[in-house]
C-alpha cells in the first residue's frame, strides 16, 4: 500500500534540475532565471560536482510501484509509504545490489468509482489489495525508472531517472515486470519550430515563477535543499535541454495526473513541448483570474475604509462648523427630548433605566449591532403613555342607551354589564373580578366588548389568544435575539397611547398548553390578576408596567376548557 507525499497544494514536489558530469548548467537560460528568482549560486553546483557516482546499468526487469495521484517525471523525487511487508523487504534487497531501481507507474482510474470522489486512505485501500495480474491491468504502461534514493522505515524515496514500458509480468507479489528504456525521438535542434517552442515554454515558464509565489517557494525551497547526496544522485539526467524542460514544466504545474500521464508517454520532443506550454498557460490563465479576484476583493475593502475615514472626516468638520452634531449626539438628544416634558409622569425606576440607556448609547460606536438594539430599546421606553389616562365616563344611564343602540335583546348580558359598572362606580377602582362572555361563535361577544369601550370612553384593543403557546407573545422576548419585540400588552398600550384601555381577550378558552415554549395560562394569570398585574414585567422592556387600570374583559365559546386557576378569576 502506497502514499504519495504531497508538499504543496499542486500536488508537485521539489524540482531537481539535473546536472551532468562536465556541463555548466549556469549556461541555461532557464538557470539563469532561476538564478535570479531563487539566489541560486555557483557553489551549490561545485558541491554537486564532487560528489557523483557511477551510472548503473540499464535495468531490465524492476518491481512496479502503483503511484495513485500522479507520474513520477525524470529529475524528480518523490517519497511514497510502502506499508506491505513484502514489498519493503524487496525494496531494501533490491537497493543492497548495484542496481537500486524499481519501476514507477501511474495508478488508472477505476471505472466503477468516480476518482474525484475517492480520499488518499480509500486509495491506499484499493492499491493494498491489488496483487499480480489484477495490478497490472491497473496501471499504465509508461512509467519511471526510479533510483531508490533511501529508506527509512515506511518511507521510500524514489529519483526519476528516465521512462519505461512494461512488456510482460515476471512475478505476481510483489509484482515485477521487464520493461524497455524508452529514448526520445530524433529531432533537429536547430529547427526554427522547436526553439521558438523552446523559448516559449522557458518564457512561460520565468513569467510563472515571478508571478506564483507557491512556484517561486517550491524552487528556492529545492536550491537550498540541494544537499550532497542529492546533486550526487542526478548528475546524469542532463542539463535543461528541449525534453528536460518539459519534463520541468510539467512536473511542477498544477495538471491533473491524466494530463501529467499524457506528457510522460510523449516521446516526441517538439509534441511534449507543446503539450507542457499548453500546461503552464492555463496556469497563467488560473493566475490572472487569481490575481483579478484577489484585486476585487482589495478594491472592496479598501473601498469601504476610504468611505469609512471620508464619513468621520465629514462628521469632523460638520461639528467644527457647527452645521450638523453626530449621529450619537443626535440620538441622545432626540431620546432627552422626549422624556422632558413627561419626566414627572415616568416611574422612576422606568426613568432610571432610560437615563442609563442613553448614557450607554453615547458610548458605543454607531456602526455596531449594540447601538442599534439600544436604539429600539428606548424607542420602546420613550414611546409608552406613561401617566396618560382618557377619561372614563361611568354614567350607567349613558352606558345603557348604548348598550341598546349597538345590540337588541341580550338584556340579561346588559344587565349584568350595567351591575359591574355600578359597583365600579362606587367602588371607585378597576380592581376587581374579569367580565367573561361565553356563547357560542356569532352572537355578538366581541362587539359587546366594543360597546362596553365606548360606553366608558375607553379606548378599546382585541387580541386572540386561541392556539397561542409561546409566552413571549404575551411576556416579551428578550433583547438578545435578534428580532425580538414586546409582548402583546405593551404593543396594546403604544397602540392605544393610554394607560386604562378596554383590552378583550378572545377566544380564552382555545389558549395553547404547556410546552416547551412555556406555559400561557400562567403568564395570563399574572396578567389578569389585580394584585400582581400592578408590576407586571415584560421581558423586552425589563422594567415594571403598571396594568391595574386596564379593564380586561374574556370571551370563549366554552368555559370547560378554560384552566382553573384563570376561570377562578373571572365571572
Amino acid at each position: 500500500m502506497l502514499k504519495l507525499l504531497t508538499l504543496n497544494a499542486y500536488g508537485a514536489h521539489h524540482v531537481i534540475p539535473a546536472i551532468r558530469v562536465g556541463s555548466n548548467p549556469v549556461k541555461s537560460p532557464l538557470f539563469k532565471a532561476l538564478t535570479q528568482l531563487t539566489g541560486w549560486n555557483r557553489s551549490s553546483h561545485e558541491l554537486g560536482r564532487r560528489a557523483f557516482c557511477s551510472d548503473s546499468k540499464a535495468a531490465e526487469s524492476v518491481i512496479a510501484l502503483p503511484l495513485p495521484n500522479k507520474p513520477l517525471f525524470p529529475g524528480f523525487y518523490m517519497p511514497i509509504y510502502v506499508k506491505d511487508p513484502k514489498l519493503l523487504a524487496a525494496l531494501q534487497e533490491s537497493r543492497k545490489r548495484q542496481t537500486p531501481y524499481a519501476g514507477a507507474f501511474l495508478l488508472k482510474d477505476d471505472a466503477s468509482t468516480d476518482s474525484s470522489d475517492t480520499s488518499d486512505s480509500e486509495t491506499e485501500d484499493i492499491v493494498g489489495k491489488l496483487k499480480g495480474k489484477e495490478l497490472l491491468n491497473r496501471i499504465h504502461e509508461v512509467g519511471t525508472l526510479a533510483q531508490i534514493s533511501s529508506i527509512q522505515g515506511e518511507q521510500v524515496i524514489l529519483i526519476g531517472r528516465r521512462r519505461l514500458r512494461i512488456t510482460e509480468m515476471v512475478s505476481k507479489d510483489p509484482l515485477s515486470v521487464k520493461v524497455d528504456h524508452l529514448k526520445d525521438e530524433p529531432y533537429d535542434k536547430d529547427d526554427d519550430v522547436i526553439k521558438a517552442t523552446y523559448f516559449e515554454v522557458m518564457s512561460t515558464l520565468r513569467d510563472v515563477l515571478k508571478t506564483t509565489t507557491l512556484w517561486r517557494d517550491q524552487v528556492q525551497k529545492y536550491t537550498q535543499a540541494c544537499s550532497l547526496h542529492i546533486w550526487h544522485c542526478l548528475r546524469h539526467i542532463g542539463d535543461f535541454n528541449y525534453q528536460h524542460l518539459a519534463d520541468f514544466g510539467a512536473g511542477i504545474s498544477g495538471a491533473n495526473k491524466h494530463q501529467n500521464q499524457g506528457v510522460l508517454e510523449e516521446l516526441d520532443v517538439h509534441k511534449r513541448l507543446e503539450l507542457t506550454l499548453e500546461l503552464l498557460k492555463k496556469e497563467v490563465e488560473i493566475n490572472k483570474i487569481q490575481a483579478s479576484i484577489a484585486k476585487i476583493a482589495e478594491e472592496k475593502f479598501s473601498g469601504a475604509q476610504r468611505r469609512y475615514l471620508l464619513e468621520e472626516q465629514l462628521k469632523a468638520i460638520k461639528k467644527k462648523l457647527g452645521v450638523q452634531t453626530d449621529q450619537k449626539s443626535e440620538f441622545s438628544g432626540k431620546y432627552r427630548e422626549k422624556i422632558d416634558s413627561i419626566k414627572d409622569k415616568i416611574p422612576g425606576n422606568v426613568l432610571k433605566v432610560i437615563e442609563e440607556e442613553i448614557t450607554r448609547l453615547e458610548f458605543l460606536e454607531t456602526r455596531s449591532g449594540e447601538f442599534d438594539v439600544t436604539c429600539d430599546h428606548l424607542d420602546w421606553l420613550t414611546v409608552l403613555p406613561w401617566g396618560n389616562f382618557s377619561d372614563e365616563n361611568p354614567d350607567i344611564l349613558r352606558a345603557g342607551k348604548i348598550l341598546d343602540e349597538d345590540h337588541h335583546g341580550l338584556s340579561d348580558v346588559k344587565e349584568r354589564i350595567l351591575e359591574f359598572i355600578a359597583v365600579r362606580k362606587l367602588r371607585g377602582t378597576s380592581k376587581g373580578k374579569i367580565i367573561c362572555l361565553s356563547g357560542p361563535p356569532g352572537v355578538g361577544k366581541t362587539s359587546i366588548g366594543r360597546s362596553i369601550a365606548r360606553a366608558l370612553d375607553r379606548k378599546f384593543f382585541r387580541f386572540s389568544v386561541g392556539g397561542l403557546s409561546d409566552v413571549a407573545e404575551i411576556k416579551g422576548y428578550r433583547r438578545t435575539y435578534i428580532g425580538a419585540t414586546p409582548g402583546k400588552l405593551v404593543q396594546c398600550l403604544k397602540t392605544v397611547g393610554t394607560e386604562n384601555p378596554l383590552v378583550l381577550i378572545d377566544e380564552i378558552d382555545k389558549l395553547g398548553g404547556k410546552g416547551h415554549k412555556g406555559d400561557p395560562a400562567s403568564a395570563l394569570l399574572e396578567v389578569l390578576d389585580p394584585e400582581q398585574n400592578a408590576n407586571f414585567l415584560d421581558h423586552y422592556l425589563d422594567v415594571t408596567i403598571d396594568l391595574s387600570k386596564v379593564l380586561f374583559v374574556c370571551t370563549a365559546n366554552v368555559t370547560n376548557t378554560i384552566p382553573g386557576p384563570l376561570l377562578d378569576r373571572m365571572e
